[in-house]
């Protein structure tokens, strides 16, 4: 098993090496690659030193997987390119996530619909992932007519440059890195990625498309408000969400509780509830404050947390390589 990780320098690539460590994926070689100013450099994985290497030089060696997280761009321009060579690329980026002809995969929901003719497999995005992850045993039981959902996402979702943006202004420091167009210190931004012509963001409209492809149900009304806030655990997010079939509330907690990957909080009575300070480094997804939506019918309200560093993209990769091999998709 030859392994590549695209990006490995990043706040994703990085936290993609200790999923690999944690979760003891077994490996005979393991190539570290980044952008040209980091190629020569050295990298220590399970007390080892790593050189990281350059794109064309990893193509060439045609590892049998490729896990990316190193920008759309990259992904268009260089997953083509490992593909030919016979390895499976799973991508982090955006690049791929609704071609038609491209599986977005949470393994826990859909990754039985892979095969082996599969060499581009893209993970969907952080928010998308850990909602579906709530969402799909409840589809499956109630079928779900419509999701409102407001998310509170940490800066770790834009990079080390917004980390560093956030600790400066924590400091103090007025001149420093600017990676928002406002201060994100004691503050929310109901801004990630770029405006559209609709009003939406693209984060947004990801999360209205991916959810319809991964819950393959291009039926479901969603509509989504994206912000960004200072905080480094986790993404949160408030879901409503509108069943054509009537629930019981305990029905539904006991359907997430035998979820494989989700973890019921909701304890109000004694302050238990999800919260991104106790998701940072955690694989699972958190959810809590189960009520129903007094002002209509069939409808639930849910509060999702998860580590987007972990579950939300680095995780959610690492789990697609496992299921690659467990399956034996790898040729």
């Amino acid at each position: 098993m030859r392994l590549a990780v695209v990006g490995a320098t990043g706040l994703v690539g990085q936290e993609m090496l200790r999923v690999l460590d944690e979760r003891q994926v077994e490996f005979d070689d393991l190539y570290l690659v980044a952008s040209a100013k980091s190629v020569g450099q050295t990298i220590k994985f399970k007390g080892k030193e790593y050189t990281i290497k350059g794109m064309e030089e990893v193509v060439a060696l045609a590892p049998d997987i490729a896990i990316f997280s190193a920008g759309g761009g990259t992904s268009l321009e260089w997953a083509p390119r490992f593909a030919e060579k016979g390895t499976i690329v799973i991508d982090n980026s955006s690049a791929w996530r609704m071609d038609p002809s491209k599986k977005l995969i949470v393994p826990e929901i859909n990754g039985h619909v892979l095969t082996n003719e599969d060499l581009i497999i893209a993970n969907p995005n952080c928010s998308t992932i850990q909602m579906v992850m709530a969402l799909a045993p409840l589809h499956r039981k109630y079928k779900i007519k419509r999701i409102v959902v407001s998310t509170y996402q940490s800066v770790t979702g834009t990079g080390k440059d917004a980390v560093q943006q956030m600790m400066e202004e924590r400091q103090g420091i007025t001149n420093g890195i600017k990676v928002y167009p406002h201060k994100i210190d004691m503050n929310a931004l109901p801004h990630i990625d770029s405006f559209l012509d609709n009003g939406y963001t693209k984060e947004e409209m990801k999360m209205v498309n991916e959810t319809r492809k991964i819950l393959e149900d291009q039926t479901i009304g969603v509509t989504s408000t994206t912000v960004r806030i200072p905080t480094i655990g986790g993404h949160s997010e408030a879901v409503n969400v509108e069943f054509y079939k009537d629930f019981e509330l305990k029905e539904v907690r006991e359907l997430l509780e035998e979820t494989p990957g989700v973890v019921v909080q909701d304890d109000v009575k004694n302050n238990v509830y999800p919260m991104p300070i106790n998701s940072k480094g955690r694989d699972e997804v958190f959810v809590g404050r189960l009520r129903r939506d007094e002002s209509q019918p069939n409808t639930l309200n849910m509060w999702v947390v998860s580590d987007n560093l972990r579950k939300g993209a680095a995780t959610n990769a690492v789990q697609i390589a496992e299921f690659l091999m467990e399956k034996s998709l790898v040729s």
